[in-house]
């Protein structure tokens, strides 16, 4: 029943991240949010609320280690998994605000994360109000640099969206969030009862089954935008999901119940992985060709990813 449950889990995580991301695009659209600022923070948070949903279910079911290694592991496929599977399909450009603001802030904030974890091997209230209130401020510079660069939305991601009538967004609000909240309940008992029956631990488990499931609305988004060419939203999601990860999620989950670090491996294997191929982004987006990420460095990060797993697992 582990497996009926985790594969029920995925599948009402999926399309409660759909509904959700689409009636939350909706809504920034007809508040005139620019493409980078939807991308880094609309889609972001929308496609964060599976980790999120998981992680406070898990937090207040007492396995702080899914909380801990569902972003860990989610933070490390987006960008080995899903940004490589992403360049493979097309190639990335970016901006100078990647190097500028978005880039730092997710470095800043998976440094932050991990010398609290690192410190007192728990994330306290008060360490899950101070990633909150970093995250408000990174959101308010956000917004206000796209104000200042531009008010118009024009070449947003399926325009259309804008003339859903508010009555139908309500119902794909409710929808999304009703999947959610069932999906992450199944998700966490099957991920513990799989992890009983096979005799490894729930690290295991989140940082690799739980992580890739939760990150599948960030990848269908990623993929169909870079299919579409949108590549300012491709890259601005992943970025901005990882910050939302960190910040929000176990920033949320930390204010609901503190997290304890029940693994040494979190902190001995899997935060050193999230802020290597994290860090790794930089030299890959200046070399060979500066602000571009081709199918080279795709196929690269995927096999850095692969190799996360096999250590992991193994």
């Amino acid at each position: 029943m582990s497996v009926v449950f985790l594969i029920v889990g995925f599948v009402l995580l999926v399309i409660g991240g759909e509904f959700l991301v689409r009636s939350s695009v909706a809504i920034s659209l007809k508040l005139s949010i620019s493409r980078m600022v939807v991308g880094l923070t609309v889609v972001s948070f929308a496609t964060s609320a599976p980790e999120l949903l998981v992680s406070v279910q898990a937090a207040i079911d007492g396995f702080s280690d899914i909380s801990l290694g569902n972003v860990i592991g989610s933070n490390i496929a987006n960008i080995g998994l899903v940004l490589g599977l992403t360049a493979m399909v097309s190639p990335l450009m970016v901006d100078r605000d990647f190097y500028r603001i978005n880039w730092p802030v997710m470095m800043l904030f998976s440094i932050v994360l991990y010398f609290f974890l690192q410190s007192g091997e728990v994330l306290s209230r008060i360490e899950g109000g101070i990633l909150l209130l970093g995250l408000v401020g990174y959101m308010f510079l956000l917004i206000k640099r796209s104000r200042r660069k531009d008010n118009v939305v024009a070449d947003e991601v399926d325009l259309s969206l804008q003339d859903v009538r508010s009555i139908k967004l309500g119902i794909w609000l409710l929808i999304g969030i009703l999947a959610l909240w069932g999906g992450s309940e199944l998700l966490v008992m099957g991920a513990v009862d799989l992890a009983t029956q096979l005799g490894i631990s729930e690290r295991v488990v989140s940082v690799t089954i739980i992580a890739v499931g939760t990150s599948v609305p960030e990848l269908a988004a990623s993929l169909i935008a870079a299919m579409k060419k949108e590549k300012a939203i491709s890259l601005g999601n992943l970025i901005g999901s990882n910050i939302f990860n960190i910040a929000s999620v176990l920033g949320l989950t930390a204010l609901i119940k503190p997290i304890v670090v029940q693994s040494s491996e979190i902190l001995s294997n899997d935060m050193i992985w999230m802020l290597a191929i994290a860090f790794a982004l930089l030299p890959l987006l200046l070399i060979p060709k500066p602000s571009e990420m081709g199918r080279k460095e795709g196929f690269g990060l995927i096999a850095a990813y692969a190799t996360f797993i096999l250590i992991t697992i193994l």
